[in-house]
């Protein structure tokens, strides 16, 4: 696939938060090109609420206190998300949390079950997971502990900017075809949520196949 027929998965200017993502099957797009398609839609920090934000984000760690291995800023996690092929609906963002604590090859027993409660009960309105969203924490989580990749917490994203994704990705020492491999079963585990479809080069032709049966009925 050549540059220009590669660059056609990005999404398009304007595309609202809940349909932007930018599949594992981009390569050749720059994170600094695809980063520029999400800031129309990204949140920024201000509109997180504090509690994700003081589990999450390392800039309010207390020194000699360390809840959660794996928290990233902001601008780093949305790096990740590219770099793993994930957009913004509930299970994407289980998915870039759990892949990422696990990276750090530090994360306890102890520590999932913290986070996952406190993502289940304390989280307010779209951030709080789902039963089916843990079960897809624990999987990235384990996952990322699995993976031959640089923690994720601990990469300076500011020197993959100019990078194409497969560049970034291998500079990381992420394995596509591990992720590939992953996705498929989340695609078949729950056909149900579009996050889970459009993962899959299948499951996006599905949806394709979907929305035009619908504007057919319609």
């Amino acid at each position: 696939m050549d540059n220009q027929q590669q660059k056609s998965l990005l999404p398009v200017k304007g595309t609202h938060w809940k349909k932007w993502y930018v599949p594992l099957e981009e390569e050749n797009a720059t994170v600094r090109e695809c980063l520029a398609t999400q800031a129309p839609v990204a949140a920024g920090s201000a509109d997180i609420p504090l509690i994700v934000r003081l589990i999450e984000n390392p800039k309010f760690d207390i020194p000699g206190i360390n809840l959660f291995n794996g928290a990233v800023s902001l601008e780093d996690h949305d790096v990740i998300h590219l770099l793993l092929g994930r957009g913004m609906l509930p299970k994407d963002e289980a998915f870039v949390i759990g892949f990422t604590m696990g990276s750090s090859n530090r994360m306890t027993t102890a520590e999932k079950k913290m986070y996952t409660f406190a993502a289940k009960y304390l989280y307010p309105g779209p951030y709080k997971f789902s039963d089916e969203d843990i079960v897809v924490f624990k999987k990235a989580a384990h996952l990322g502990y699995v993976s031959d990749c640089q923690p994720l917490d601990k990469i300076n994203y500011s020197e993959l900017m100019d990078l194409t994704l497969k560049e970034a990705r291998e500079r990381v020492g992420l394995e596509p075809e591990l992720l590939a491999a992953y996705y498929q079963i989340e695609s078949q585990r729950y056909p149900q949520f579009e996050e889970c479809l459009r993962i899959t080069p299948q499951g996006r032709e599905l949806l394709a196949s979907q929305l035009n049966a619908d504007k057919l009925a319609g």
